[in-house]
């Protein structure tokens, strides 16, 4: 089974990198999975192999390391890692990779120069710090300060339910610079894991996603460089929200994809299991509802074809549409799967069934880069 994507939406170049990037996920992921998920980590190996194969920083250009392919390349990759069986175990661990196209776009010469070659052989790992123990959707409400000493910034704060925490080499840290100027006083900065105060907290225990490390982050006056300001002061909420609005198309295509492999799985499981004499596919009641999740899944393409075309033309993401692709998307997501998963019955509880994984990741959907609730504030502010 493959992932039904729109023919013609992307280039031949795209989906050249379509075919590689399924077949290295069948490869290096899939048969490493499990035990990724009994260690709760993905081998250093994975991540060099990657690099190797052309999967990490894809929208990188050449001239700074990367494959030298564009952000439509990132789009192809969560379709593909969506439908795979490994992304429900592992997705937020890839998605991380989005660090280099943040510094990419937001960071100076120098960072370019000095982190993206190494991100793109997989080197190096980067994080984005963000949510804090009293501030997630509201980033305007973070609380971690950076104070300028002289050459350097002094960090103090602390972050959670951080992405690749345990493993990231740099972390773009959401900093206040002026608690006076609000959202306008905030500030990303660069910190490398062996800054002297910085100290990673607990790994967390999650319902899913559990070869994809989350967990916390703790500043105690570390010092960085002034050089390590990415931007100038007070561009920190417009950096990290670039980051947050390419979250906010990927996740609704994993979602997606996630969702029509639950459909899949489910046909087929359907189709072979047996009840009072016929198979669960021919009672009336499994056609309809299977029925409503081919509806729900043509509807959600469709939208989704729509805003990356936009992006094609104006060559921007647009902050409504990606808003109302995160709602929709994601929640159908939950609604499908969970039918997906009553039509397995028992087995569908199990681990070993690929629907019980796409179900628990699945709930994370609907609170990942931005609550559902959250884009239903940004969705009203436009109804006028």
């Amino acid at each position: 089974m493959n992932y039904p994507y729109t023919e013609g939406l992307y280039s031949p170049d795209h989906e050249i990198f379509r075919q590689s990037f399924r077949r290295f996920l069948q490869e290096e992921a899939e048969p490493n999975v499990d035990r990724w998920l009994e260690s709760h980590a993905i081998d250093k190996a994975f991540w060099l192999k990657a690099g190797a194969a052309g999967m990490l920083a894809v929208d990188v250009p050449e001239e700074y390391g990367g494959p030298g392919g564009d952000f439509e390349h990132r789009l192809v990759l969560a379709e593909e890692l969506g439908y795979s069986r490994a992304g429900a175990s592992i997705a937020p661990a890839i998605i991380g990779d989005g660090v280099s196209h943040i510094i990419h776009h937001g960071g100076t010469e120098e960072h370019r120069r000095k982190y993206l070659p190494r991100m793109a052989k997989g080197e190096l790992r980067g994080g984005l710090a963000i949510t804090e123990p009293d501030s997630g959707s509201d980033v305007s409400g973070l609380r971690t300060s950076a104070i300028r000493q002289g050459d350097c910034w002094v960090i103090k704060g602390a972050k959670t339910y951080i992405s690749n925490s345990a493993t990231a080499d740099v972390f773009i840290v959401a900093c206040k610079t002026d608690p006076s100027k609000g959202s306008k006083g905030i500030s990303a900065i660069l910190v490398e894991s062996d800054a002297p105060g910085f100290t990673r907290g607990r790994s967390l225990k999650k319902m899913g996603y559990n070869a994809a490390d989350t967990g916390e982050l703790f500043f105690d006056n570390v010092s960085v460089p002034a050089t390590n300001l990415m931007g100038t002061e007070g561009q920190g909420m417009r950096i990290v929200l670039g980051g947050v609005n390419m979250d906010r198309i990927t996740w609704p295509l994993i979602g997606h994809a996630a969702a029509t492999r639950a459909f899949h799985e489910t046909v087929e499981f359907t189709k072979n299991r047996k009840a009072f004499g016929q198979s669960i596919l021919d009672f009336q009641n499994t056609r309809f509802k299977l029925a409503e999740i081919k509806a729900e899944l043509a509807v959600g393409r469709a939208f989704l074809d729509k805003t990356i075309r936009d992006y094609q033309v104006k060559g921007e993401l647009d902050s409504l549409n990606c808003a109302i692709a995160k709602l929709w998307l994601c929640e159908m997501e939950g609604r499908v799967i969970d039918q997906c998963v009553q039509l397995h019955g028992g087995a569908g509880y199990m681990d070993e069934y690929t629907v019980s994984r796409l179900y628990t990741a699945a709930r994370l959907h609907r609170i990942f880069a931005g609550t559902s609730e959250i884009m239903r504030l940004i969705i009203g502010r436009s109804i006028e």
